[in-house]
């Protein structure tokens, strides 16, 4: 392996001069920089990221933490680490990724300088990760909204905006007994606000549109799936039109009205709050309301690009809006 030394008698300089040539550190005569520079380009010398960071006090790396928890659906967590890979890569910067829930993990992201800004994921109404983060000389973005962000920027869905959408939509076409599928129990017990706010969102709209809303919180299973339907389905108001906000449950969902011989749209309307990829997975063109998740990821990292070049800056929170698509899986009751 080519080393600074190697650079240096090549160019005839010593290693402390090659050093500054490299960061910039001190002042060298343009003669002694293209010798450097020469010598670099020929052996195919490149600093070691640790002594790059110690030149720069930048690492070139983004910390992403992202508790992986039993109830945490992987494959919607990896469109968000995509949209955030892709976009550092485009800034130049690699992505360190620590799946720890404890602080330690934030410690150790934050302790040892080992990156220049933060995004923390999953983010918890009273997440105690926060506080310890507001005291971080990185930048620290947060893909979720905690009750205090306590001067951090957040990033996030708005998914009491798509839950509102999503009951006006059902609503409009005359459906007057609205069931929401959605996330698993534990989701709420921990105070995940993103769960929070979609049924706030659902709750208020139901209400202003004079539908009755019902909820049922479903696990993220076959089983959890088939369950949440018998439920809904076994009710004297049984829903005419149902929202499944549950990746992992939806497919079931689907299965299970067709098993038991439910028509989709002619006796239940089916609507998904689900990134576009999970919606157009599914058996049949699904009406949805797209959870652009590679576009927060993407966003966040712009967030923390930014507080880099400019400084921390007071707390900002930008929620992206809902869109939805209809597909052919909604329709007017067939006896309003």
């Amino acid at each position: 392996m080519v080393t600074i030394a190697d650079v240096a008698r090549r160019a005839g300089v010593a290693t402390s001069t090659v050093s500054y040539a490299l960061s910039g550190k001190r002042s060298i005569s343009q003669d002694t920089r293209v010798r450097i520079e020469r010598a670099v380009a020929e052996l195919g010398y490149r600093p070691h990221a640790g002594a790059r960071a110690l030149a720069s006090a930048r690492t070139s790396t983004l910390g992403l933490m992202i508790p992986l928890r039993q109830d945490v659906d992987v494959k919607i967590i990896m469109e968000f680490v995509t949209g955030i890979v892709t976009r550092a890569r485009e800034f130049d910067h690699d992505v360190l990724l620590v799946t720890q829930a404890e602080d330690a993990g934030l410690e150790r992201l934050a302790g040892g300088r080992m990156v220049d800004a933060l995004i923390l994921m999953d983010v918890e109404a009273a997440d105690t990760r926060v506080g310890r983060a507001a005291q971080l000389t990185q930048p620290t973005i947060l893909i979720g909204m905690p009750d205090d962000p306590q001067g951090l920027h957040c990033v996030d869905f708005d998914f009491a905006a798509a839950a509102r959408l999503a009951v006006r939509h059902l609503a409009g076409l005359g459906h007057t007994s609205i069931g929401l599928i959605g996330p698993p129990p534990a989701v709420l017990e921990r105070r995940t606000t993103f769960a929070e706010r979609l049924l706030q969102g659902f709750t208020e709209q139901a209400q202003r549109s004079g539908v009755t809303g019902v909820v049922e919180l479903t696990q993220p299973s076959h089983s959890g799936a088939v369950a949440a339907v018998q439920s809904l389905r076994g009710r004297a108001d049984a829903p005419t039109a149902l929202v499944v906000h549950n990746e992992a449950a939806l497919p079931s969902v689907v299965d299970s009205l067709q098993m038991r011989g439910v028509r989709i749209p002619e006796d239940v309307s089916l609507l998904a709050i689900c990134p576009a990829a999970v919606a157009h997975a599914q058996s049949r063109p699904l009406t949805f309301i797209d959870i652009p998740a590679e576009t927060i990821g993407a966003t966040a990292v712009d967030m923390a690009m930014a507080r880099l070049a400019d400084g921390a800056g007071s707390g900002e929170t930008r929620l992206l809006g809902p869109t939805l698509t209809e597909g052919a899986s909604t329709a007017p009751p067939s006896h309003p």
